[in-house]
């Protein structure tokens, strides 16, 4: 049951982070992160990353990403389409182009630097939502643009993966990449599906057997997210999706009343916790510089290609800044691609905790730049407004 004692210990740690970073002025999730790296294997070693934690982690993100989805105006995110389009294109081309180049320079034979280029192109916005949730700016025309963003680049991170790691030879995940594309176009098709008619049939019949939808919604989240993992997709796709679907129905107040505290009670903060778990120091003395300078890179090329986008879509400078540090963090979605590429023998074992941590740093600070773009963008809109 020793279990408990690292539950136990984990939530109080994050109650208490959590509160110190608000009172200095930071997002919680900063206070989390860190609860991960002083617990983990990086300092204390107090916590292990057991596979028990991890799939806790998982439920945390998904849960996380279905309220995200049901908190998301549908009108929004399809008057906002276009502008995520163009931020998640720039925003994979960048570092794609530059994140190769620059590990070439420390070594790395082409095919395993354009491994890293796909493994950069990754955002996960489950950190970034938070950080929009707390400053209630999830709903803006930039949070929108961001959500919007996020789920065409992971389509397009995890098809570049799928025919990379097919052209190099090893062994991929799915080993016909044009089957998995057309799995995956199914899957957006049925989701359309899922909004428009199968939810609110099941919203109602659940209301009618059970008096309550929120186990209902909840079924839909998580069978949601395993089928667009099946199809080689995240399942925070399909958990954001489910949300969605989910929040065009009248059961919307009741599942996010019932779903929150749920979510924030055990899940969220884990999820959170264990980002700083994977994070090493061990062989960092001999490969600092690579990961100093792969951390500038990583973070530079989403923050300007996002922002470019963003800028090309015609918001202003504010907003393309604010919309750039929103795409900043790699978070799970990069660990997963990384270990995907270690397996196919893509990321060289000398180099793979070096890697880890700098996908952790950038999940770290990028709260911090979308805090500081938000404040930015605040002080900025009285003049616009004038």
């Amino acid at each position: 049951m020793a279990f408990l004692g690292t539950l136990c210990l984990i939530l109080g740690a994050t109650l208490l982070a959590g509160h110190f970073s608000q009172r200095m002025g930071l997002p919680s999730v900063i206070g989390q992160l860190l609860v991960g790296v002083l617990l983990g294997p990086a300092l204390l070693n107090w916590i292990q990353p057991t596979h028990f934690l991890n799939q806790l982690s998982e439920i945390g993100v998904i849960i996380l990403m279905f309220m995200a989805g049901l908190e998301s105006d549908l009108g929004l995110l399809k008057r906002y389409f276009k502008p995520g389009l163009w931020v998640a294109t720039v925003g994979v081309i960048l570092p794609l182009a530059l994140v190769p180049v620059t590990v070439h320079y420390f070594g790395f034979t082409w095919p395993h630097a354009l491994f890293m280029g796909v493994l950069f192109t990754a955002t996960s916005v489950s950190i970034s939502v938070e950080v929009l949730r707390e400053m209630q700016q999830l709903n803006g025309k930039e949070g929108t643009t961001i959500l919007a963003a996020a789920v065409v680049d992971d389509i397009l991170s995890v098809l570049i993966l799928s025919f990379l790691v097919s052209y190099t030879g090893a062994e991929p995940a799915s080993s016909h990449p044009l089957g998995g594309l057309v799995l995956q176009l199914g899957y957006f098709i049925g989701v359309y599906f899922v909004v428009k008619w199968l939810t609110p049939y099941l919203m109602r019949l659940a209301q009618q057997l059970l008096g309550s939808t929120t186990i209902m919604a909840f079924i839909l989240c998580l069978g949601m997210a395993y089928l667009a993992d099946l199809c080689g997709l995240s399942a925070v796709i399909g958990a954001f999706f489910a949300g969605i679907a989910v929040g065009q129905t009248n059961a919307k107040k009741e599942v996010d009343r019932d779903i929150e505290p749920l979510g924030y009670a055990c899940f969220i903060p884990i999820f959170f916790v264990s980002i700083g778990l994977k994070m090493t120091f061990t062989g960092f003395s001999q490969v600092w510089w690579f990961t100093i300078v792969l951390t500038l890179v990583a973070i530079l090329t989403k923050l300007v290609g996002g922002g470019l986008g963003a800028h090309w879509a015609g918001f202003g400078f504010a907003s393309d800044y604010m919309i750039g540090a929103g795409m900043i963090s790699r978070g799970e979605m990069a660990l997963i691609i990384a270990q995907i590429g270690f397996d196919a023998k893509l990321l060289h074992p000398d180099y793979y905790a070096a890697t880890i941590i700098a996908i952790v740093l950038t999940t770290v600070l990028a709260p911090l730049f979308l805090r500081h773009a938000a404040g930015y963008l605040e002080k900025q809109q009285p003049k616009n407004a004038a």
